[in-house]
């Protein structure tokens, strides 16, 4: 087998985000599991147009040994690609009708819900807000705020409480609220230190991560449980994911 240049994804940096996958055109590049992954070698020129829309300097050019570049097995890809919808929209049954594109990050692709998903419920009266304290937004809330002392934190990526039909009411009651976007918030360093804080100093009694099923959501679940390891104390974090159609896919204690 032949060296040549190829990508090469180190997967401890990798956050998910996606802005890679679009920026491959030979479509080399998909999210697996929360990962940027390179699917098939001979699909990657080798060429590195994909390094530049890392925010994570996740990916490189290495010379390895590998088969080589396959203009044809790309063009069938590519084609395979457009006639399928992209799998993140159909998964766990999520009621989505996807406008299908050849690529782009899941999580900004244009998509159309079903109307039976988007109707409006029937109200029964004015439904009072459950949220506790103000500020919401995690850059600027005080991890040692006297609301946060012994709570139940709900740490909700910005877009859930806009999917979620009884956000408040199923998931934001009895709780303490921080809201961040993983994807287009900046300085999220400091976001690992409030956790942090959280935990040790104002003593939380129990952490649940809110995202959306979207790949780089996930760099929120990697936060809470870097935090968790990094604290020095112990407290439960409860993951939970919602479908773009505003079903819960999955409730996990981690």
């Amino acid at each position: 087998m032949p060296r040549r240049k190829i990508v090469r994804i180190d997967e401890d940096l990798c956050d998910g985000c996606g802005l890679c996958v679009p920026a491959c055109a030979e479509g080399a590049i998909q999210i697996v599991d929360g990962k940027a992954r390179l699917v098939s070698d001979n699909l990657c020129d080798g060429l590195g147009a994909c390094l530049g829309d890392c925010p994570r300097d996740a990916i490189s050019i290495e010379e390895r040994e590998a088969v080589d570049f396959d203009e044809a097995a790309v063009n069938a890809h590519i084609s395979t690609r457009t006639e399928k919808t992209p799998s993140f929209e159909v998964a766990h049954g999520s009621a989505i009708r996807g406008v299908a594109t050849k690529h782009g990050c899941p999580g900004s692709r244009p998509m159309i819900l079903d109307a039976a998903t988007s109707a409006v419920a029937p109200a029964t009266g004015e439904r009072p807000s459950t949220l506790r304290q103000w500020p919401v937004q995690l850059h600027l809330l005080s991890p040692t705020a006297a609301y946060f002392q012994g709570a139940d934190v709900l740490l909700a990526a910005d877009c859930t409480a806009f999917t979620v039909g009884d956000f408040h009411g199923a998931h934001l009651a009895g709780k303490i609220l921080a809201i961040a976007c993983p994807k287009l918030d900046h300085g999220t360093d400091s976001y690992l230190e409030k956790l942090v804080a959280m935990i040790d100093e104002s003593r939380i009694n129990t952490l649940t991560v809110m995202i959306m099923e979207v790949p780089c959501c996930g760099g929120l679940i990697q936060l809470a449980t870097e935090a968790a390891g990094r604290a020095k104390r112990k407290v439960p974090i409860k993951k939970v994911v919602v479908g773009i159609g505003g079903d819960i896919l999955g409730e996990d204690w981690l």
